[in-house]
Formats: C-alpha cells, structure tokens, sequence
C-alpha cells in the first residue's frame, strides 16, 4: 500500500508541476486496494508518466489499440470507442466543437443539432427528445439555454426563458421531469424541486449558481422527510435533522461538507445513542428500518478507528480497523489526474 500511496503521491506532483503536459496516448492501469472488491481505474493522457508508473506503454498499446491524440480540425465524426454509435458529427477548430454539430444519444437517438463555440453550445439550437419530439428550440449561451421556448414529451409548450432568467421545467430525453423551479442567467436559482425517475419528489428548497443552497428538504422514496436543514455548495452543511423512512428522528445537529459534524444520533426508539464534536467521536449508524449498521470511532466525520458492521439480522459482518488518510489521499490523486481527461 505505501508503494501505491507513493506512485500516486509522484504523479499529484508531476501534475502540479509547470510543466507543459503534452498529451499523447491513452493507457489504463488498475490498482487494488484493501481488498480484491475495491478497483481503481487510472487513465492517464501522458506518456511520460508511464515512468512514474513503471508501465510499459508499448504493451498497452499492443493490447487496448493506439489511440494518437491530435487537435480535430474541419468536419468530422465522433463514435463511441471501439463501436460504430454515432455520437457527434460537425465541425472542428482547435480540437473543439466549433460551428454546425449534431449531438447522438448511446442509443443512436438525435439529442441536438445548433451552433457550437469553444466546445460548448452557443448559438441557434434544438434538443429532441428519444420519441424525435421537440425539447427544446432557441438560443445557448456557453452551453446554456438562454432565449428560447421548451416542451414537453406530448409537444405542448411549457416555458419561456429570456437572458437565461424565467421558471423552467427540465425533462430527461424520455421525457421524466427531473427539475421545476427559477433559473438566473441560465442556472438554477432560486426556489425549486427535483424529481426522481418515476416523478416522485426528492428534494425542495433553493438553489445558487446551478446547486442546492441554504435551506431545503430531501425525501425518501417512500414520501416521508429524510432530512430538513442548511445547504451550503450542494452539499449538507450547517444545522440539520435527518429522519428515517418511518419518519423517526435519526440526527440533529451541524454539518460540515455534507458530514454530521456536531449533534446527537437517536435509534429507532427516540433515545440518544452518540455525541459527535467537531466530526470526532463513538458513533452509532442506522439504516433507514433502524437496524444497526456500524458502531465504532469517527475522525473528521468519517469512520476512523476501531469498527464494527452489522447484516440486517444483527449478526456481525466486519470488525476491525478504519482509515480514512488513504481514501482522502486517493480522491486529491484522482481529481488531479481526472483534470487531465
């Protein structure tokens, strides 16, 4: 394990470092940690870093194919790897979507057809959805719907949006709702709601810049309150209260980044079973039935230390030791090499 903290460790600095990364082939490299259950795939756009790796990159090439990665010019066609799924075709300046395009769904299905700038949509455009009807029609900006009129699966309008600003719906390509609420220079802002798949609510409350922010609630599947509280980055974060799909009180307290931080945890019975300050402390966790899951020593909000996990029959399915150093370390690694991709 030190090795692969090593190995990983060079190439966070490697690509920190000024120097210009040029990219050229494609190559995988998986790694296991823990235990054989737990893969990690790295894909990296360097041939350089196969000697930080020790990876010989004429092997993988023999094995997953060549791929020379050069700036896409003019008109062209983009296919998913190793199929012949049409997924764009249009035009190219400097490697980016530039100009006319269509867009392809995995399923073949027309998704898009407009003006691109920089990569992004901007300009005229249209999005379709599976059943070829209208979703969309008007103008983008950075990506963005900006002006235009949106519809829904049956072809009837259902929002207007000026300068990136009005109340829009959001459907998925079959047609699901999966938002309703204000948008702000074309993201979501304001007051609004999500929806799962089959048009049940999850989540009410507002938004800024696009994400969950300040005060909300989410929802189990079962309709009942899963939790009330603060939202700061889409993410939990200041005073909350989570419940179970009984409706009993499961925590209340402060988050921190999405974690329980300071508060009190209860069982299925309203009593309080843990203390958490500050992320640190002996926790007990319930699922949603409120069956035990997991007792044991949290650390900056996470399991660290000593821990025991529990199957649903309350018989025990692991005991041991937690770290958290490693997991953290690896997400630092992944989010640098992904920047890359």
């Amino acid at each position: 394990m030190d090795e692969i903290i090593s190995k990983l460790e060079n190439i966070n600095s490697y690509l920190n470092s000024e120097k210009s990364i040029k990219s050229v082939y494609i190559f995988k490299e998986i790694f296991s940690f823990f235990d054989k259950k737990t893969l990690f795939n790295i894909i990296i756009y360097n041939k350089q870093l196969q000697n930080v790796l020790k990876i010989n990159i004429e092997e993988y090439k023999k094995l997953s194919g060549k791929y020379k990665i050069g700036k896409k010019d003019g008109r062209g066609k983009v296919f998913k790897l190793n199929t012949n799924i049409l997924l764009f075709e249009g035009e190219y300046l400097n490697g980016k979507k530039n100009g006319n395009g269509k867009e392809y769904s995995y399923k073949s299905k027309l998704v898009f057809e407009g003006e691109y700038l920089n990569g992004e949509r901007n300009g005229k455009g249209k999005e379709y959805y599976y059943n070829k009807k209208l979703k969309f029609e008007g103008e983008y900006l950075n990506g963005k719907i900006w002006n235009g009129i949106g519809y829904n699966i049956n072809g009837n309008k259902d929002f207007i949006i000026n300068n990136g600003n009005g109340k829009i719906k959001e459907y998925n390509n079959d047609g699901k709702l999966e938002y309703e609420g204000e948008y702000l220079n074309g993201k979501r802002n304001g007051k609004g709601k999500e929806y799962n798949y089959d048009g049940e609510l999850k989540y009410e409350g507002e938004y800024l810049n696009g994400v969950r922010n300040g005060k909300g609630k989410e929802y189990h599947d079962n309709g009942e309150l899963e939790y009330e509280g603060e939202y700061l980055n889409g993410e939990r974060n200041g005073k909350g209260k989570e419940y179970n799909e009984k409706g009993k009180l499961k925590f209340e307290g402060k988050y921190l980044e999405g974690k329980r931080w300071n508060g009190k945890g209860y069982n299925i019975k309203g009593k309080i079973e843990f203390e958490i300050y500050n992320g640190n402390g002996k926790v007990k966790e319930f699922n949603d039935n409120g069956k035990l899951e997991f007792e044991g020593e949290y650390l900056n909000g996470e399991r660290n230390g000593k821990g025991k996990e529990y199957y649903d029959n309350g018989k025990l399915k692991f005991k041991g030791k937690y770290i958290t150093y490693f997991n953290n370390k690896l997400k630092i690694c992944f989010m640098q090499i992904y920047k890359y991709i």
